[in-house]
């Protein structure tokens, strides 16, 4: 049972691994570990004892260039996506504006048909008013007439105490 005191870097050549995963695989089976002169990390490994396997990596990302240009790319596809938006959105404001406007001349026309059909109404029960003073009998009209011209004469001592000043 041979032990050997490797760094990460020797541990991963040997098992062909990064030395970050042997750097892993150490600190998860808790080997034992000790510095070297140089600062490096030593581990005491007995690579008999090891099963250790490697998965199969899938292929390595893009280098940095190609996704640069990818995302340069994407970059493109979408301010091309935001002027058509921009355009398409342009249209619709002007349907909108030009909504408004009819709206207006619509609300315009409603207000005015609205005030004319209040005076007609008002116009109306004023001649209901005076063809019911028509359809009742002289007598009353007379009364009526004499009541509405000459309030004061009606009833005398109700316009007596409205014209007297009161004394606060």
């Amino acid at each position: 049972m041979p032990v050997e005191m490797l760094t990460y870097a020797q541990l991963g050549e040997r098992l062909t691994i990064s030395p970050e995963a042997a750097r892993a695989l150490v600190k998860r089976h808790r080997w034992p570990r000790s510095r070297s002169n140089d600062g490096k990390t030593l581990v005491q490994v007995d690579l008999t004892e090891i099963s250790h396997s490697p998965i199969a990596r899938p292929p390595q990302a893009q280098s940095g260039q190609q996704l640069v240009n990818s995302l340069k790319q994407k970059i493109e596809q979408l301010q091309a996506e935001l002027v058509e938006a921009k355009a398409i959105a342009n249209g619709h404001r002007a349907d909108f504006e030009r909504e408004c406007e009819r709206t207006n001349k619509l609300l315009a026309e409603l207000l005015k048909a609205t005030s004319e059909g209040m005076g007609a109404r008002e116009r109306a029960a004023l001649l209901e008013g005076k063809l019911s003073m028509l359809t009742q009998p002289w007598r009353r009209r007379l009364v009526d007439a004499f009541s509405l011209a000459l309030p004061q004469v009606a009833n005398p001592r109700e316009s007596a105490a409205s014209a007297a000043p009161s004394h606060n």
